[in-house]
Order: C-alpha cells, then structure tokens, then sequence
C-alpha cells in the first residue's frame, strides 16, 4: 500500500489484482476510486474478492499487480491511523474489559495512558457504550460486542473505515438499529467508509453509492449511485425510491450469480 499527499481521493485502486500463491485468482483487474468523506459499499457474491480488496486497502496484503494508494494524513502519530478496520467477528479478548479492548490498538501504540483514557471514552460515547466500559464481552448481546469492535477501530481516529460485513450475523432488528447508528456516525465524524455486504437492502439504505462486483476473479461490474435525500431513516427505508434502487442493484446484481453453482 501507498501513500499520497491529501487529494480528494481517499483510495485509489489500478489495475490491481491478487493472485494466491495456490495460483488461485482472487480479485481483478480492478480500478477503484473512493473520494473523502463518501459511503461506497461493495457488494457481490462470495468469493468474489471484496474482502480481499479490503485487505489490499489497509495493507494487510499486497498486490499481485497494479497500485494501491491511500491518502495519507500529514500527521500520523500518537496512535492516529489512516485507516481503521471492522471485521466481521468482532475478535474482542474475553478476558479484560470493554474499555481495555478498545484502548488495545493505543496500548500497541504506546500512547500514554492518561491521553489513551480520553479517547477510549470518546470512542465508546460515539458507540453508545459508555455505561458498559468496565464490562465483559460475554455479557454483551451481539449487537454490543459489534459497538466495542466499531469504538476500536475509531479510537485511532482513522481517516477511513473499512467495514467488512459487520453487521451479517445479527438479527435484522438489531441489523437496522446499527445501520441507523452506522449512518448517523458517518455524517457526524465525515470518514471516509468502504462496506462490504452480500445484502442489496443494506447496500442501498447505507451508501451513497452501490459498487456490484463480478463472480471470481472480483472486478467491478456496475455502479449505482443512490441519490436519496439526507438523512436517511425509516421514511426512506419504506419508499418507493429505496425499492427502486433496490430493483436496480438486484438486477446489476443476477448476472454475478447466474455462472455461480448453489
């Protein structure tokens, strides 16, 4: 990974694949630009790359060829990161405390822990988690341990937010309640997020716009930018844009699958 004096692109992928030593064709050519401050989601079947491109993106793999740039802040000390990762488990260490999991990323940074303690309580406030700082994953709901994953990753202060199918394995109750959450962060703190998802509702409620990606070796197929007045909320959730824009990615989306064996 690369990174670039401030320009309005965040990331910035060319011609980039990625080729697995098993000789396997993960992902590409692909040319990819996210602007500062924009909700893209990627969205496709599995297998197709999309975590591997976000991988790529935060330099926990390298490419097979082409570029990977990431625009870089002037300044990246005191434990401040470029970029701030969300898996899809939220990988919490059972044995200590929400708060001691969220100051993890300063701790390996050294930062000090007077200044660490300030913004491990502001990470958890932006969470709504504050009242469970001296709790335990395991006495956590799914939906909660997710927040703790979310304030880890925003305790560094990341320029950009990688989301790797955060939300896929709660219920859709709890699923909605995050996306809402998720949304009103985002305009908040104005990161710049990649999302991915294999669901076309979240991919359209989220994103400012829809990248639908190919069966392997992952390439973008279409992009669906969705024009919908801010904020979002149940409104939009249940009007006939949200469907539309639904219709239109699930269609962008059917040729990705009709190669795919069940």
């Amino acid at each position: 990974m690369d990174t670039e004096p401030a320009t309005d692109a965040a990331v910035n992928l060319r011609g980039v694949t990625k080729v697995f030593d098993n000789g396997l064709a993960a992902l590409g050519p692909i040319d990819l630009e996210v602007r500062r401050g924009e909700f893209v989601s990627l969205l496709g079947p599995s297998g197709c790359g999309k975590s591997t491109a976000l991988r790529l993106i935060a330099g926990l793999t390298a490419p097979s060829s082409g570029t990977v740039r990431v625009a870089q802040r002037a300044a990246a000390a005191n434990g401040r990161h470029a970029v701030g990762f969300v898996f899809q488990e939220p990988t919490l260490m059972p044995w200590t405390s929400v708060r001691e999991n969220v100051r993890l990323p300063l701790k390996l940074a050294r930062v000090p822990s007077s200044a660490a303690k300030a913004r491990v309580d502001d990470a958890l406030a932006q969470v709504g988690l504050s009242e469970f700082a001296d709790s335990y994953p395991r006495e956590l709901s799914g939906g909660m341990k997710m927040r703790v994953s979310l304030a880890r990753a925003l305790v560094t202060d990341p320029d950009i937010l990688l989301m790797d199918e955060p939300f896929a394995a709660l219920d859709e109750i709890t699923r909605f309640r995050l996306n809402n959450d998720l949304l009103a962060l985002w305009r908040n703190l104005r990161k710049t997020v990649i999302f991915v998802t294999h669901s076309v509702f979240e991919s359209v409620y989220l994103s400012q716009r829809v990248l639908v990606m190919t069966s392997r070796p992952g390439r973008i197929a279409s992009e669906i930018r969705v024009d919908s007045a801010e904020p979002r909320n149940e409104d939009f959730r249940t009007s006939a844009d949200y469907a539309g824009y639904c219709r239109k990615v699930s269609n962008a989306l059917a040729p990705a699958y009709s190669g795919q064996s069940a």
